[in-house]
């Protein structure tokens, strides 16, 4: 068996789970009358290089999680706007935060800008925005310094405090709250560069470790997560032989593509023969990714609200919702 499948999925845990399951056509069956409001070119335009998605694929599975957020969008604001009649206060509006996470190459960022495209066209038209946790990775210099280049991704190789401060003010409801930017081109924060949240109605944040808890003091004082700011979860799963496929199946991609750009920080590796690219990517993969994966990724699986479940042509087979 597996390290990915160490923790028995939901649908192996029998009444013990705190998840309820279905398989995708029952899933599929809860869209009810959401109306599909992207287009096929629309749908190929959003996902990731080697991240294939169908328009079947949004009928069957984000339309009806589409339709369960705008139910719990409504709900998270009643709920607030009763406790501000409770506390005789006026905070203003307060984002509803959705947090994504995953192992690298299971399609967190095509699942997190399809969500984003629909959230942003229910009727009421919402402020959607998106903002992953690579801008907050430290940067290469530091790391380097640090001695920890070969640990980039792990919790470790984060400004998780700068990270904390983000969802804090944005929680809080302040405006132009800054986010710094990564460039995968230049596989670095990109100094200077960052983008602006002003005060969305759904953020959305993309991050391999997003759920990832801090190590609980002994003297009980107060250490946030970054999940503490979520209002609903998504953990995307997939068996780790086809995590490690498809992260081998891009490299050779990005070999071909964006590696040769005279700007990429893989430059150097568009030249390897395909055997040596191979090799490479293995290292990185075993050295890395694996390592970050099994240690840090999959343990915090069963903290999502909702973990969808992935088969080996990248088609969501399964999903699992927290219970209530």
């Amino acid at each position: 068996m597996s390290a990915a499948l160490e923790t028995p999925p939901p649908a192996e845990q029998g009444d013990l789970s705190p998840y309820r399951v279905f398989s995708r056509e029952e899933w599929a069956r809860l869209r009810a009358d959401t109306p599909l409001t992207l287009t096929a070119d629309e749908v190929e335009q959003l996902q990731s290089l080697n991240d294939p998605v169908s328009l079947d694929e949004v009928i069957a599975i984000y339309l009806p999680l589409s339709r369960l957020l705008a139910l719990y969008v409504a709900a998270a604001q009643g709920l607030f706007k009763a406790t501000q009649r409770f506390l005789q206060a006026d905070a203003g509006k307060v984002p509803y935060i959705i947090g994504v996470a995953g192992s690298v190459a299971v399609g967190k960022s095509t699942t997190a800008r399809i969500l984003k495209a629909l959230l942003a066209r229910w009727p009421n038209t919402p402020k959607v925005d998106l903002v992953t946790t690579d801008g907050f990775l430290r940067p290469n210099a530091e790391l380097t310094r640090l001695g920890l280049m070969d640990r980039k991704g792990f919790p470790d190789s984060y400004d998780t405090a700068q990270l904390l401060r983000f969802l804090h003010d944005i929680k809080a409801g302040k405006r132009h709250v800054a986010a710094p930017l990564y460039s995968h081109l230049v596989y670095d924060v990109v100094p200077g560069e960052q983008t602006s949240v002003d005060r969305p109605d759904i953020l959305i944040v993309e991050g391999l470790n997003v759920l990832q808890p801090a190590r609980l003091p002994r003297d009980g004082a107060a250490i946030p997560f970054v999940s503490d700011f979520f209002d609903f979860s998504i953990y995307l799963d997939a068996d780790e032989e086809d995590l490690h496929r498809w992260y081998l199946h891009r490299f050779l991609r990005l070999r071909n593509t964006a590696f040769r750009d005279p700007l990429s920080y893989f430059r150097k590796y568009a030249s390897l023969s395909e055997k040596e690219a191979i090799d490479f990517a293995e290292g990185l993969w075993s050295r890395i990714n694996l390592t970050n994966l099994r240690e840090n990724i999959v343990p915090t699986r069963q903290r999502a609200s909702l973990i969808l479940r992935k088969g080996a042509s990248h088609r969501i087979e399964q999903v699992a919702l927290r219970r209530l």
